[in-house]
Protein backbone atom coordinates (compact mmCIF):
# COMPACT_ATOMS: atom_id res chain seq x y z
CA UNK A 1 0.00 0.00 0.00
CA UNK A 2 1.07 3.38 -1.05
CA UNK A 3 -0.27 5.69 2.13
CA UNK A 4 0.03 9.45 2.29
CA UNK A 5 0.02 10.39 6.02
CA UNK A 6 0.47 13.40 8.46
CA UNK A 7 4.08 14.66 8.77
CA UNK A 8 4.25 12.85 11.71
CA UNK A 9 7.19 9.70 11.55
CA UNK A 10 4.86 7.97 14.35
CA UNK A 11 2.10 7.17 12.25
CA UNK A 12 4.52 4.67 10.35
CA UNK A 13 4.36 2.55 13.64
CA UNK A 14 0.52 3.16 14.31
CA UNK A 15 -0.28 1.26 11.13
CA UNK A 16 1.95 -1.40 11.46
CA UNK A 17 0.50 -1.76 14.74
CA UNK A 18 -3.15 -1.77 13.20
CA UNK A 19 -2.37 -3.86 10.49
CA UNK A 20 -0.83 -6.62 12.80
CA UNK A 21 -4.07 -6.71 14.92
CA UNK A 22 -6.32 -7.74 12.06
CA UNK A 23 -3.76 -10.90 10.98
CA UNK A 24 -1.49 -9.01 8.43
CA UNK A 25 2.25 -9.80 8.58
CA UNK A 26 3.71 -6.60 7.42
CA UNK A 27 6.85 -7.30 5.75
CA UNK A 28 8.38 -3.98 4.95
CA UNK A 29 7.64 -0.30 5.75
CA UNK A 30 9.73 2.63 3.90
CA UNK A 31 9.33 6.49 3.65
CA UNK A 32 9.15 7.22 -0.48
CA UNK A 33 9.15 10.89 0.44
CA UNK A 34 8.94 13.40 3.45
CA UNK A 35 8.30 16.73 3.48
CA UNK A 36 6.50 19.51 5.66
CA UNK A 37 3.36 19.05 4.14
CA UNK A 38 3.23 14.93 4.22
CA UNK A 39 5.08 11.55 4.50
CA UNK A 40 4.85 8.96 0.92
CA UNK A 41 4.70 5.74 3.10
CA UNK A 42 4.98 2.15 1.16
CA UNK A 43 4.04 -0.63 3.20
CA UNK A 44 4.41 -4.54 2.45
CA UNK A 45 2.62 -6.96 4.09
CA UNK A 46 1.06 -10.43 4.00
CA UNK A 47 -2.57 -11.30 3.77
CA UNK A 48 -4.26 -14.88 3.89
CA UNK A 49 -6.51 -13.61 0.53
CA UNK A 50 -8.28 -11.10 -1.43
CA UNK A 51 -11.14 -10.04 1.29
CA UNK A 52 -8.25 -10.31 4.22
CA UNK A 53 -5.83 -7.95 1.86
CA UNK A 54 -9.09 -5.47 1.77
CA UNK A 55 -9.66 -5.55 5.50
CA UNK A 56 -5.39 -4.87 6.29
CA UNK A 57 -6.06 -1.55 3.62
CA UNK A 58 -8.90 -0.46 6.09
CA UNK A 59 -7.24 -0.82 8.68
CA UNK A 60 -4.56 1.30 7.83
CA UNK A 61 -6.75 3.58 6.11
CA UNK A 62 -8.77 3.96 9.46
CA UNK A 63 -5.61 5.76 11.20
CA UNK A 64 -5.73 9.44 12.09
CA UNK A 65 -3.99 11.41 9.12
CA UNK A 66 -3.46 8.26 7.04
CA UNK A 67 -5.04 8.32 3.22
CA UNK A 68 -4.37 5.15 1.10
CA UNK A 69 -3.20 6.53 -2.13
CA UNK A 70 -3.24 3.16 -3.87
CA UNK A 71 -2.55 -0.55 -3.36
CA UNK A 72 -1.44 -3.55 -5.57
CA UNK A 73 -0.94 -7.30 -4.83
CA UNK A 74 1.90 -9.47 -6.46
CA UNK A 75 -0.71 -11.19 -8.71
CA UNK A 76 -1.36 -7.87 -10.07
CA UNK A 77 2.30 -7.04 -10.17
CA UNK A 78 3.31 -10.20 -11.92
CA UNK A 79 0.87 -9.39 -14.81
CA UNK A 80 2.41 -6.03 -15.55
CA UNK A 81 2.84 -6.20 -19.87
CA UNK A 82 1.45 -9.91 -19.60
CA UNK A 83 3.49 -13.13 -18.92
CA UNK A 84 4.24 -13.63 -22.38
CA UNK A 85 7.02 -12.17 -25.05
CA UNK A 86 8.23 -12.69 -28.68
CA UNK A 87 12.37 -13.39 -28.65
CA UNK A 88 14.01 -14.34 -31.85
CA UNK A 89 16.08 -17.37 -32.09
CA UNK A 90 18.34 -16.37 -34.25
CA UNK A 91 21.34 -13.16 -33.54
CA UNK A 92 20.64 -9.96 -35.42
CA UNK A 93 23.97 -8.71 -35.24
CA UNK A 94 24.95 -7.13 -38.59
CA UNK A 95 23.80 -6.57 -42.22
CA UNK A 96 24.49 -10.14 -43.13
CA UNK A 97 22.46 -11.84 -40.08
CA UNK A 98 19.91 -9.78 -41.50
CA UNK A 99 20.22 -10.62 -45.08
CA UNK A 100 19.31 -13.92 -43.80
CA UNK A 101 16.97 -13.45 -41.41
CA UNK A 102 15.41 -11.30 -43.64
CA UNK A 103 15.27 -9.72 -47.52
CA UNK A 104 16.71 -10.81 -49.54
CA UNK A 105 17.24 -14.63 -48.09
CA UNK A 106 14.24 -15.08 -46.59
CA UNK A 107 12.54 -14.26 -49.96
CA UNK A 108 14.35 -17.79 -51.29
CA UNK A 109 13.11 -19.98 -48.26
CA UNK A 110 9.62 -18.67 -49.20
CA UNK A 111 9.61 -19.70 -52.53
CA UNK A 112 10.83 -23.06 -51.73
CA UNK A 113 7.52 -23.76 -49.44
CA UNK A 114 5.09 -21.81 -52.17
CA UNK A 115 6.94 -25.43 -54.34
CA UNK A 116 7.06 -27.31 -51.52
CA UNK A 117 4.41 -26.59 -49.14
CA UNK A 118 5.04 -29.66 -47.11
CA UNK A 119 8.45 -28.55 -45.76
CA UNK A 120 6.46 -25.19 -44.09
CA UNK A 121 6.21 -27.03 -40.54
CA UNK A 122 10.02 -27.55 -40.78
CA UNK A 123 11.13 -23.69 -41.88
CA UNK A 124 8.97 -22.26 -39.98
CA UNK A 125 7.66 -21.73 -36.36
CA UNK A 126 4.29 -23.39 -37.57
CA UNK A 127 6.32 -26.72 -36.78
CA UNK A 128 6.39 -25.76 -33.02
CA UNK A 129 3.25 -23.01 -32.57
CA UNK A 130 -0.32 -23.60 -30.98
CA UNK A 131 -3.01 -21.50 -31.52
CA UNK A 132 -5.16 -20.70 -27.83
CA UNK A 133 -8.12 -19.86 -29.22
CA UNK A 134 -11.17 -18.30 -26.42
CA UNK A 135 -14.31 -16.64 -26.84
CA UNK A 136 -14.40 -15.62 -23.49
CA UNK A 137 -17.65 -17.41 -22.96
CA UNK A 138 -16.76 -20.02 -20.14
CA UNK A 139 -13.77 -18.59 -18.49
CA UNK A 140 -12.23 -20.80 -15.50
CA UNK A 141 -14.95 -20.68 -13.05
CA UNK A 142 -16.08 -16.97 -14.18
CA UNK A 143 -18.47 -17.40 -17.03
CA UNK A 144 -18.91 -15.68 -19.88
CA UNK A 145 -16.04 -12.38 -18.98
CA UNK A 146 -15.78 -12.20 -22.89
CA UNK A 147 -12.47 -11.90 -24.84
CA UNK A 148 -10.53 -8.87 -23.20
CA UNK A 149 -10.77 -10.76 -19.90
CA UNK A 150 -10.09 -13.80 -20.65
CA UNK A 151 -6.92 -13.03 -22.06
CA UNK A 152 -4.41 -13.56 -18.73
CA UNK A 153 -5.82 -16.95 -18.76
CA UNK A 154 -4.93 -17.47 -22.66
CA UNK A 155 -1.55 -15.63 -21.81
CA UNK A 156 -0.95 -18.62 -18.55
CA UNK A 157 -1.76 -21.15 -20.87
CA UNK A 158 0.72 -20.14 -23.41
CA UNK A 159 2.84 -19.99 -20.62
CA UNK A 160 2.31 -23.48 -19.55
CA UNK A 161 3.30 -24.70 -23.07
CA UNK A 162 6.05 -22.99 -23.11
CA UNK A 163 7.28 -24.20 -19.62
CA UNK A 164 6.32 -27.74 -19.62
CA UNK A 165 6.58 -28.85 -23.45
CA UNK A 166 8.70 -26.30 -24.90
CA UNK A 167 6.10 -25.25 -27.71
CA UNK A 168 5.32 -21.69 -28.68
CA UNK A 169 1.56 -21.05 -27.55
CA UNK A 170 -0.64 -17.65 -28.90
CA UNK A 171 -3.38 -16.13 -26.95
CA UNK A 172 -6.09 -15.94 -29.80
CA UNK A 173 -8.98 -13.79 -28.17
CA UNK A 174 -11.96 -14.00 -30.63
CA UNK A 175 -14.42 -10.45 -30.11
CA UNK A 176 -17.89 -12.96 -31.31
CA UNK A 177 -19.81 -15.75 -29.65
CA UNK A 178 -21.13 -16.36 -33.20
CA UNK A 179 -19.91 -20.17 -34.21
CA UNK A 180 -19.44 -19.46 -37.52
CA UNK A 181 -17.75 -16.41 -37.44
CA UNK A 182 -15.32 -18.48 -34.83
CA UNK A 183 -14.91 -21.56 -37.11
CA UNK A 184 -13.73 -18.81 -39.79
CA UNK A 185 -11.50 -17.00 -37.90
CA UNK A 186 -9.70 -20.74 -36.91
CA UNK A 187 -9.65 -21.64 -40.31
CA UNK A 188 -8.16 -18.54 -41.42
CA UNK A 189 -5.36 -18.15 -39.47
CA UNK A 190 -4.64 -21.96 -39.16
CA UNK A 191 -2.17 -21.84 -41.83
CA UNK A 192 0.50 -20.58 -39.17
CA UNK A 193 0.04 -23.32 -36.72
CA UNK A 194 0.67 -26.56 -36.34
CA UNK A 195 -1.96 -27.19 -33.31
CA UNK A 196 -5.28 -25.85 -32.47
CA UNK A 197 -6.29 -25.35 -28.53
CA UNK A 198 -9.88 -24.46 -28.04
CA UNK A 199 -10.07 -22.75 -24.69
CA UNK A 200 -12.78 -21.95 -22.34
CA UNK A 201 -15.93 -22.02 -24.95
CA UNK A 202 -19.21 -22.57 -23.54
CA UNK A 203 -21.23 -25.79 -24.47
CA UNK A 204 -22.57 -26.75 -26.60
CA UNK A 205 -21.20 -24.59 -29.22
CA UNK A 206 -17.84 -25.91 -28.15
CA UNK A 207 -18.82 -28.96 -29.45
CA UNK A 208 -19.77 -27.80 -32.71
CA UNK A 209 -16.70 -25.74 -33.05
CA UNK A 210 -14.44 -28.49 -32.47
CA UNK A 211 -16.37 -30.99 -34.68
CA UNK A 212 -16.54 -28.79 -37.58
CA UNK A 213 -12.88 -27.28 -37.42
CA UNK A 214 -11.78 -31.18 -37.16
CA UNK A 215 -13.42 -31.47 -40.21
CA UNK A 216 -11.46 -28.80 -42.35
CA UNK A 217 -8.43 -28.65 -40.91
CA UNK A 218 -5.08 -30.58 -41.43
CA UNK A 219 -3.35 -29.77 -37.83
CA UNK A 220 -5.15 -31.10 -34.51
CA UNK A 221 -7.72 -29.32 -32.78
CA UNK A 222 -8.12 -30.06 -29.25
CA UNK A 223 -10.88 -28.69 -26.81
CA UNK A 224 -8.58 -28.65 -23.24
CA UNK A 225 -11.70 -28.19 -21.59
CA UNK A 226 -13.03 -31.58 -22.38
CA UNK A 227 -10.39 -33.77 -23.48
CA UNK A 228 -7.40 -32.50 -21.36
CA UNK A 229 -9.83 -32.74 -18.65
CA UNK A 230 -10.65 -36.48 -20.10
CA UNK A 231 -7.52 -37.71 -20.21
CA UNK A 232 -5.93 -36.62 -16.71
CA UNK A 233 -9.44 -37.84 -15.01
CA UNK A 234 -9.13 -41.13 -16.79
CA UNK A 235 -5.07 -41.17 -15.69
CA UNK A 236 -6.30 -40.70 -11.92
CA UNK A 237 -9.02 -42.80 -12.46
CA UNK A 238 -6.98 -45.68 -13.75
CA UNK A 239 -4.90 -45.40 -10.11
CA UNK A 240 -7.72 -44.63 -7.79
CA UNK A 241 -9.44 -47.95 -9.28
CA UNK A 242 -5.90 -50.23 -9.13
CA UNK A 243 -5.34 -48.75 -5.12
CA UNK A 244 -9.15 -50.39 -4.62
CA UNK A 245 -8.55 -53.41 -5.90
CA UNK A 246 -11.60 -52.78 -8.52
CA UNK A 247 -11.67 -53.39 -12.48
CA UNK A 248 -12.55 -50.68 -14.64
CA UNK A 249 -14.86 -53.04 -16.88
CA UNK A 250 -16.99 -53.90 -13.65
CA UNK A 251 -16.93 -50.91 -11.83
CA UNK A 252 -20.57 -48.45 -11.42
CA UNK A 253 -19.82 -44.88 -12.58
CA UNK A 254 -21.87 -41.52 -11.96
CA UNK A 255 -20.31 -38.40 -13.67
CA UNK A 256 -22.55 -34.99 -12.49
CA UNK A 257 -21.93 -32.53 -14.92
CA UNK A 258 -23.23 -32.90 -18.80
CA UNK A 259 -21.00 -30.00 -20.45
CA UNK A 260 -18.07 -29.81 -21.94
CA UNK A 261 -15.83 -31.77 -19.29
CA UNK A 262 -17.88 -33.98 -18.37
CA UNK A 263 -19.22 -35.34 -22.13
CA UNK A 264 -15.68 -35.54 -23.04
CA UNK A 265 -15.00 -37.51 -19.70
CA UNK A 266 -18.08 -40.09 -19.85
CA UNK A 267 -17.06 -40.66 -23.93
CA UNK A 268 -13.21 -41.98 -22.61
CA UNK A 269 -14.27 -43.68 -20.10
CA UNK A 270 -16.94 -45.73 -22.26
CA UNK A 271 -13.80 -46.07 -24.70
CA UNK A 272 -11.78 -47.20 -21.98
CA UNK A 273 -14.30 -49.71 -21.11
CA UNK A 274 -16.45 -48.71 -18.37
CA UNK A 275 -20.10 -49.96 -19.13
CA UNK A 276 -22.05 -48.43 -16.68
CA UNK A 277 -22.19 -44.78 -16.21
CA UNK A 278 -25.12 -42.77 -15.55
CA UNK A 279 -24.74 -39.03 -16.04
CA UNK A 280 -26.44 -36.52 -13.65
CA UNK A 281 -26.89 -33.05 -14.64
CA UNK A 282 -30.12 -30.05 -13.98
CA UNK A 283 -32.67 -32.20 -15.47
CA UNK A 284 -31.62 -34.93 -13.40
CA UNK A 285 -30.29 -38.45 -13.95
CA UNK A 286 -30.03 -38.53 -18.03
CA UNK A 287 -31.92 -41.43 -19.64
CA UNK A 288 -32.42 -41.85 -22.90
CA UNK A 289 -36.63 -42.60 -22.30
CA UNK A 290 -36.68 -39.33 -21.35
CA UNK A 291 -37.92 -37.36 -24.69
CA UNK A 292 -37.63 -33.98 -23.07
CA UNK A 293 -33.79 -33.83 -23.15
CA UNK A 294 -32.40 -31.85 -25.42
CA UNK A 295 -29.91 -33.02 -28.11
CA UNK A 296 -26.50 -32.70 -26.86
CA UNK A 297 -28.11 -34.16 -23.46
CA UNK A 298 -30.05 -37.00 -25.32
CA UNK A 299 -26.99 -37.80 -27.19
CA UNK A 300 -25.32 -38.72 -24.06
CA UNK A 301 -27.96 -40.31 -22.65
CA UNK A 302 -28.42 -42.70 -25.69
CA UNK A 303 -24.72 -43.97 -24.56
CA UNK A 304 -25.19 -44.18 -21.07
CA UNK A 305 -27.54 -45.32 -18.52
CA UNK A 306 -28.17 -48.78 -19.02
CA UNK A 307 -30.31 -49.54 -15.95
CA UNK A 308 -32.03 -46.21 -17.10
CA UNK A 309 -32.15 -44.99 -13.35
CA UNK A 310 -33.92 -41.87 -13.18
CA UNK A 311 -34.43 -39.40 -10.11
CA UNK A 312 -32.19 -36.98 -7.85
CA UNK A 313 -28.11 -37.44 -7.37
CA UNK A 314 -28.87 -39.45 -4.53
CA UNK A 315 -30.51 -42.07 -6.27
CA UNK A 316 -27.86 -42.28 -8.63
CA UNK A 317 -25.14 -42.66 -6.48
CA UNK A 318 -26.83 -45.81 -5.08
CA UNK A 319 -24.23 -48.88 -5.62
CA UNK A 320 -22.00 -46.51 -7.47
CA UNK A 321 -18.49 -47.80 -7.01
CA UNK A 322 -16.98 -44.02 -8.55
CA UNK A 323 -18.63 -40.34 -8.11
CA UNK A 324 -16.69 -37.96 -10.73
CA UNK A 325 -18.44 -34.02 -10.50
CA UNK A 326 -17.74 -32.01 -13.39
CA UNK A 327 -20.76 -29.72 -11.94
CA UNK A 328 -21.58 -26.93 -9.51
CA UNK A 329 -20.27 -26.60 -5.84
CA UNK A 330 -21.86 -28.57 -2.84
CA UNK A 331 -24.45 -30.92 -4.70
CA UNK A 332 -22.85 -33.57 -3.06
CA UNK A 333 -23.72 -34.16 0.60
CA UNK A 334 -20.92 -36.25 2.23
CA UNK A 335 -23.27 -38.74 3.88
CA UNK A 336 -24.41 -39.42 0.53
CA UNK A 337 -21.23 -41.65 -0.25
CA UNK A 338 -22.37 -43.92 2.57
CA UNK A 339 -25.05 -44.98 -0.04
CA UNK A 340 -22.42 -45.65 -2.68
CA UNK A 341 -20.62 -49.51 -3.09
CA UNK A 342 -18.02 -50.50 -0.55
CA UNK A 343 -14.19 -48.24 -1.02
CA UNK A 344 -16.00 -45.85 -2.94
CA UNK A 345 -14.02 -43.02 -5.42
CA UNK A 346 -14.67 -39.54 -5.41
CA UNK A 347 -13.59 -37.14 -7.23
CA UNK A 348 -15.05 -33.64 -6.93
CA UNK A 349 -13.59 -31.16 -9.58
CA UNK A 350 -15.83 -28.01 -10.03
CA UNK A 351 -13.57 -25.23 -9.19
CA UNK A 352 -12.91 -23.24 -7.43
CA UNK A 353 -15.47 -24.81 -5.18
CA UNK A 354 -16.17 -28.43 -5.37
CA UNK A 355 -19.40 -30.46 -5.32
CA UNK A 356 -18.49 -31.89 -1.78
CA UNK A 357 -15.88 -30.77 0.75
CA UNK A 358 -12.35 -33.31 0.14
CA UNK A 359 -11.82 -33.33 3.70
CA UNK A 360 -15.68 -34.58 4.42
CA UNK A 361 -15.70 -36.54 1.83
CA UNK A 362 -12.47 -38.20 2.96
CA UNK A 363 -14.28 -39.26 5.96
CA UNK A 364 -16.59 -41.80 3.91
CA UNK A 365 -14.74 -42.23 0.24
CA UNK A 366 -11.80 -44.70 0.03
CA UNK A 367 -9.90 -42.30 -2.33
CA UNK A 368 -10.64 -38.36 -3.01
CA UNK A 369 -9.59 -36.04 -5.90
CA UNK A 370 -10.12 -32.52 -6.23
CA UNK A 371 -8.89 -29.97 -8.33
CA UNK A 372 -7.79 -28.01 -5.69
CA UNK A 373 -3.90 -27.53 -4.83
CA UNK A 374 -4.36 -27.55 -0.97
CA UNK A 375 -5.35 -31.17 -0.79
CA UNK A 376 -3.93 -34.28 -1.98
CA UNK A 377 -4.69 -36.00 -5.78
CA UNK A 378 -5.22 -32.96 -7.71
CA UNK A 379 -6.70 -33.45 -11.43
CA UNK A 380 -4.83 -30.79 -13.23
CA UNK A 381 -4.76 -30.21 -16.87
CA UNK A 382 -1.53 -28.92 -17.20
CA UNK A 383 -0.47 -32.88 -16.80
CA UNK A 384 -2.22 -33.34 -20.55
CA UNK A 385 -1.89 -30.67 -22.68
CA UNK A 386 1.65 -29.93 -23.04
CA UNK A 387 2.79 -33.14 -23.29
CA UNK A 388 -0.16 -33.79 -25.85
CA UNK A 389 0.76 -31.30 -28.20
CA UNK A 390 4.44 -32.03 -27.80
CA UNK A 391 3.71 -35.42 -29.26
CA UNK A 392 1.34 -34.05 -32.02
CA UNK A 393 4.02 -31.49 -33.14
CA UNK A 394 6.57 -34.00 -33.00
CA UNK A 395 4.70 -36.67 -35.04
CA UNK A 396 3.26 -33.75 -37.70
CA UNK A 397 -0.43 -35.48 -37.02
CA UNK A 398 -2.95 -33.72 -38.30
CA UNK A 399 -6.00 -35.23 -36.16
CA UNK A 400 -6.38 -36.39 -31.88
CA UNK A 401 -7.83 -39.61 -31.64
CA UNK A 402 -9.76 -41.29 -28.42
CA UNK A 403 -7.09 -43.96 -28.78
CA UNK A 404 -3.98 -40.96 -28.40
CA UNK A 405 -6.28 -39.69 -25.48
CA UNK A 406 -6.14 -43.14 -23.68
CA UNK A 407 -2.46 -44.07 -24.62
CA UNK A 408 -1.51 -40.69 -23.27
CA UNK A 409 -3.62 -41.25 -19.65
CA UNK A 410 -2.06 -44.66 -19.60
CA UNK A 411 1.06 -42.71 -19.44
CA UNK A 412 0.41 -40.07 -17.07
CA UNK A 413 -0.86 -42.91 -14.55
CA UNK A 414 2.28 -45.35 -15.13
CA UNK A 415 4.10 -42.24 -13.66
CA UNK A 416 3.67 -43.34 -10.56
CA UNK A 417 4.83 -46.34 -9.58
CA UNK A 418 3.11 -49.03 -7.09
CA UNK A 419 5.64 -47.83 -4.36
CA UNK A 420 4.36 -44.74 -4.51
CA UNK A 421 0.86 -45.45 -5.01
CA UNK A 422 -2.03 -44.77 -1.95
CA UNK A 423 -5.04 -43.54 -1.48
CA UNK A 424 -2.97 -40.04 -1.54
CA UNK A 425 -0.83 -40.25 -3.99
CA UNK A 426 -2.84 -41.30 -7.38
CA UNK A 427 -1.95 -38.82 -9.64
CA UNK A 428 2.26 -37.47 -10.38
CA UNK A 429 2.31 -33.82 -9.74
CA UNK A 430 2.07 -31.00 -12.43
CA UNK A 431 5.84 -30.46 -11.85
CA UNK A 432 7.29 -34.24 -12.20
CA UNK A 433 9.97 -34.33 -14.88
CA UNK A 434 8.73 -37.52 -16.68
CA UNK A 435 4.94 -36.50 -17.62
CA UNK A 436 5.33 -34.68 -20.80
CA UNK A 437 8.17 -37.00 -21.99
CA UNK A 438 5.82 -40.08 -21.48
CA UNK A 439 2.84 -38.74 -22.67
CA UNK A 440 4.83 -36.83 -25.98
CA UNK A 441 5.79 -40.34 -26.36
CA UNK A 442 2.74 -42.12 -25.97
CA UNK A 443 1.17 -39.72 -28.14
CA UNK A 444 3.51 -39.80 -30.81
CA UNK A 445 4.88 -43.48 -30.88
CA UNK A 446 1.51 -45.81 -30.58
Amino acid sequence: MRLHTAPDHGVVGRVATAISEVGGIVTGIDVAESSHERLVVDVTCSAADAEHAERLQAAAAAQPGVTVHKTSDRVFLLHIGGKIEVSSKVPLRNRDDLSMAYTPGVGRVSLALAEHPEDVRRLTVKGNSVAVVTDGSAVLGLGNIGPGAALPVMEGKAALFKRFADIDAWPICLDSQDTDEIVRAVQLIAPGFGGINLEDIAAPRCFEIERRLRETLDIPVFHDDQHGTAIVVMAALTNALRVVGKDLGSVRAVVAGAGAAGTAIVTLMIAAGVTDVVVFDKEGCLSADDETLPPAKAQLAAVTNPRRVRGDLRAALDGADVFIGVSAPGVLQAEWIADMAEQPVVFALANPDPEVDPAEAAQYAAVVASGRSDYPNQINNVLAFPGVFRGLLDARATDVTVDMMLRAAAAIAGVVTDDQLNPDFIIPSVFHPDVPTAVATAIREG
